[in-house]
């Protein structure tokens, strides 16, 4: 089988891969044509169908196992397949292990160093919250096994670990660079930050958007998840559950990045800072590592709004 990661402009396809989506659309000349999203567990690259009444390409739908004959080219800087055989796969066929994608990282290790993390809380309040919502059995397979979003950064399963610890990581250096931020009520905000996300995405093989995801966000039903986790912990003070909240209700710093509010306090504006820089330099090496084979300069990456280059080596 030929990965996604090792795909190159020019290659010849004829291997099986995950239809993480498809579109039926009208070019501007009015002529229909399929947007297909190919996965596998090394990426998802785009791909198209512009002659999708022609012989050779059969009926197949998202989340079909399909068998992709077609060629790979590049446009606007990014590999595109065009499409021109596709047939879906029975069962048998293919093994779904080789079409999810996975973090590199082992999870079970990354909950351990989060675990310990916990065990630094000093705050009584805090600490109880955190044990109610991780250490239930049915949130941890959950959260071991989900993204941190559909396509942008840690699309893949172990992201949400990944990513909350990425993020728990660098507040930690934060509180040893600034003493005076809440050590306690930052590194919790930083462990709950994402939660809603479990109600956001779907698990996969979708990963997709569910209705309330789509109505609320995770950031909302984060905030959600907190206040009923807190409702279990008889006393525990309503000032600090605000702060907390407010730190998740505005992790994304800005109204127009979908925060309800604007950080206003240090330990919200911190784990802003965390949340935003774990995402981007993901994102960057998931692009540096799709570009294997390229030149120095990359192509253009619609997040960071610009042309993105490699860094020479030494």
């Amino acid at each position: 089988m030929k990965y996604i990661e090792s795909i190159r402009e020019g290659d010849r396809l004829n291997d099986i891969y995950f239809c993480k989506n498809k579109q039926s659309l009208v070019t501007k000349n009015g002529k229909p044509y399929e947007s297909v999203l190919l996965q596998d567990k090394t990426g998802v690259i785009d791909a198209k169908i512009w002659e999708p009444n022609s012989m050779g390409i059969d009926e197949f739908d998202t989340m079909d196992y399909v068998e992709v004959g077609g060629e790979v080219t590049s446009f606007q800087g990014q590999l595109q397949v065009s499409i021109k055989r596709i047939r879906k796969c029975a069962a048998g066929e293919y093994d779904p292990a080789n079409y999810l994608p996975v973090s590199d990282k082992n999870t079970e290790d990354m909950w351990s160093e989060l675990m310990e993390c916990f065990k630094q809380i000093s705050n009584p309040y805090l600490k109880k919250l955190l044990y109610v919502i991780f250490m239930n059995p049915a949130f941890k397979e959950r959260f071991l096994g989900a993204s941190a979003a559909k396509s942008i950064h840690h699309g893949f399963i172990g992201g949400l670990m990944e990513h909350t610890l990425g993020v728990v990581r660098l507040c930690r250096y934060y509180c040893s660079n600034y003493p005076f931020l809440n050590r306690d009520l930052l590194i919790t905000a930083a462990a709950c930050h994402d939660i809603g996300k479990l109600q956001e995405l779907s698990p996969f093989p979708q990963n997709d958007y569910t209705d309330d995801g789509q109505l609320l966000g995770h950031i909302v039903m984060g905030a959600q998840m907190v206040h009923d986790a807190i409702r279990e912990i008889e006393g525990f003070p309503h000032t600090l559950e605000s702060e907390l909240v407010h730190c998740i209700l505005s992790h994304h710093g800005e109204l127009e990045y979908g925060s309800p509010k604007k950080p206003a306090m240090a330990e919200a504006v911190a784990l802003s800072l965390a949340d935003n820089a774990d995402a981007k330099l993901e994102t960057m090496r998931e692009a540096l590592g799709a570009a294997k084979g390229k030149d120095t300069w990359i192509g253009y990456n619609k997040l960071f709004e610009t042309n993105l280059r490699k860094t020479e080596e030494s």
